[in-house]
């Protein structure tokens, strides 16, 4: 009778044991997926990254090319130096288009 009474206190206690051994069997195994998630990029980020790329070169080719606009008119208002700076800009937007995505 009184080891039945033990065993029946027992029991609870091994929910707990029961529960840290598949944790310490289960961590290996979360943070090998850990690592490979750390260390491989998904498509969706790949795309993100992507397309976070084009904007930004869309914005230096834009702000070059209003920097541009605006020398070459006062250019046309007779500023050399400004003539001069319209040619850099330009080949500055050619070296930029010419640059791979």
């Amino acid at each position: 009778m009184r080891a039945i009474f033990l065993v029946m206190l027992a029991v609870p206690l091994l929910g707990g044991c029961v529960s840290a051994v598949k944790t310490v069997v289960t961590a290996p195994v979360k943070a090998v997926g850990k690592v490979a998630d750390w260390s491989t990029t998904s498509q969706d980020e790949a795309d993100r990254n992507r397309g976070r790329q084009l904007r930004e070169r869309e914005e230096r080719l834009g702000k070059l090319s209003r920097q541009r606009d605006k020398a070459t008119e006062k250019c046309r208002d007779g500023n050399e130096e400004q003539c001069q700076r319209a040619e850099v800009l330009e080949h500055e937007i050619e070296a930029e288009m010419a640059t791979p995505y």
